[in-house]
């Protein structure tokens, strides 16, 4: 009677050891499916920029036997013409040059690793020099102020940004702080409706700074782990953004000074150098911790993100590639790489 029971326990617990395992695989391969569609959503959204950069650089390499000078010349015309930038990408050739010399590489298809190395290396200075990619929300809650100039996707950034947290678990506020431009604060409602998150604000027109403080009393209030605020994008020369932006920050400070803060900038990669233009304004206006590049998807010139990084030292922390609400992802240098040249 008693081996019975013994083999009736036995049975069991192999059959919940079974169970668990089979679940333990469904997990990893939910995981690995995952991986694999950011990966693939990733290259799709950068397909605009592959195209107008790599197919071009492989077309090139392959009409060239040899290296030689009008070789670099054309590599460097199309980094430009992608946005690298004019220094930036000076900076990449003459490097290669100098590598290609003390190697003695002769054969021009060789140049494509250390194309790919050169832009890896430009991308991932941030990590060396300890600039963090990933969100600071230690602390709640966390406050991140959202910058940037109107059109570039600010609002639809939050929205965005808010629905992410939540997916983490975290409670999340956001503050209407654009009071300035018409239907901002409706838009904003419509994405804090989306991602199932609450929103303070104002009248059209009101004081954003008194926008602000009211979010972080009832961030407080309703122990949230982040608050989001909106800014106004619509202001009319440097001294009023800086004047709007640091009454604003004197508000946060005064108010929650212990609080983990971030300040994103947002910008749009298809405005290409304009783009390098509002984030050099931007950032002497505030101390920005963080670019949000969005519309990667739609514009053939995604080498701003190289620019961008080298240019301004200020790492890409999130890069939109997509209009789904999933589509904003975090930055990842060697994805973004692997996306874009493989």
């Amino acid at each position: 009677m008693f081996k019975f029971f013994d083999k009736f326990k036995k049975d069991k617990v192999e059959d919940l050891e079974n169970e668990v395992k089979d679940e333990i695989k469904e997990v990893e391969k939910d995981e690995v499916i995952e991986k694999e569609d950011f990966f693939t959503k990733l290259k799709k959204g950068l397909s605009k920029t592959r195209q107008g950069v790599t197919d071009k650089i492989d077309s090139i390499l392959k009409s060239y036997g040899k290296i030689d000078d009008d070789l670099f010349d054309e590599l460097e015309e199309i980094l430009i013409t992608a946005d690298v930038g004019v220094n930036t990408t000076m900076e990449i050739i003459d490097n290669i040059k100098e590598r290609a010399k003390e190697n003695k590489i002769k054969e021009a298809n060789d140049i494509r690793i250390l194309l790919k190395e050169e832009i890896e290396k430009t991308l991932k200075s941030v990590e060396e020099s300890k600039l963090d990619r990933k969100l600071n929300v230690k602390t709640s809650p966390a406050i991140i102020l959202v910058v940037g100039v109107n059109g570039a996707g600010k609002t639809t950034t939050i929205g965005k940004m808010a629905w992410n947290l939540k997916e983490e678990g975290k409670k999340v506020l956001i503050a209407a702080g654009d009071t300035f431009r018409a239907a901002a604060i409706e838009q904003l409602e419509e994405w804090a409706n989306r991602a199932n998150v609450d929103l303070i604000a104002h009248q059209e027109g009101s004081d954003p700074a008194a926008v602000i403080y009211d979010g972080i009393q009832a961030a407080k209030a309703r122990e949230s782990d982040v608050l989001i605020c909106d800014t106004a994008g619509r202001l009319h020369n440097k001294k009023n953004l800086m004047n709007e932006l640091n009454k604003i920050f004197r508000v946060v400070e005064r108010e929650y000074p212990e609080a983990s803060k971030e300040v994103l900038l947002v910008v749009d990669a298809t405005t290409g150098q304009n783009a390098i233009l509002q984030a050099k304004v931007f950032k002497e206006a505030c101390d920005i911790t963080g670019i949000v590049l969005t519309k990667l998807d739609g514009t053939a010139k995604g080498g701003v993100v190289i620019a961008l990084q080298s240019e301004l030292n200020v790492p890409v922390k999130l890069i939109g590639v997509g209009e789904g609400i999933d589509d904003l992802q975090p930055f990842d240098a060697e994805k973004f790489i692997e996306a874009l040249i493989g």
